[in-house]
């Protein structure tokens, strides 16, 4: 008998490990504790790990985007809605931001490659008051797709935190064709990284 209850103790013991181990893992992919404890759930309600540490939402589980409208960097108007029926990278971005210009050049050329496949590309530049900074940039990187002019943040607040932290800049959502968040992504991203998670979102129906 002891011998049994000291075999389930090492069991519950080994078990517990295995449970601070992915803890860990989870906190050193760059998203902090609650981002991880929600990625955890979901991964139960049928999610798959994909990019740089995202995890993509199950369809019965994803959420409306909000509604986004405003001006891009030439003041003409940009409404995420009008991209409906599309797969739409929604990425934050800031002219002062190291990370961004290294993951730029990545976006423009992934923006050209998946276009044929019914992907769109839309920004958000935000904390740049002055819009000539962010043209510069545009600029520089020889970016084609447009971008909402938010210098204070505010189109951000709209979205789940646990989605999208406001603070973290650059970070990356994805929207379905249904105009739900189906994925979120903390930090500068890869094109070879984030191509397989549009591959799979631009295969499931409208």
């Amino acid at each position: 008998m002891r011998r049994a209850v000291r075999a389930a103790a090492a069991g519950l013991a080994v078990a517990a490990g295995c449970v601070l181990v992915g803890l860990a893992t989870d906190g050193a992919d760059g998203r902090d504790g609650a981002a991880g404890a929600a990625t955890g759930a979901d991964d139960q309600a049928g999610t798959v790990r994909a990019a740089a540490g995202a995890a993509v939402i199950a369809p019965a589980a994803r959420q409306d985007a909000p509604v986004l409208s405003g001006e891009d960097l030439d003041g003409n108007p940009v409404e995420l809605a009008e991209l409906r029926g599309q797969v739409v990278v929604l990425n934050v971005w800031g002219s002062w931001c190291g990370p961004c210009r290294a993951e730029a050049d990545d976006l423009e050329l992934l923006s050209r490659q998946t276009r044929a496949d019914g992907v769109r590309f839309l920004g958000i530049n935000t904390r740049d008051p002055d819009r000539a900074a962010a043209r510069s940039f545009v600029r520089a990187h020889a970016v084609t797709f447009p971008s909402l002019h938010d210098p204070a943040g505010e189109l951000l607040l709209r979205f789940p935190p646990a989605l999208l932290n406001p603070q973290a800049v650059p970070s990356t959502l994805v929207i379905d064709r249904r105009g739900r968040i189906a994925a979120g992504i903390g930090g500068a991203v890869t094109a070879e990284q984030l191509r397989p998670l549009l591959a799979r979102l631009a295969g499931e129906p409208s």
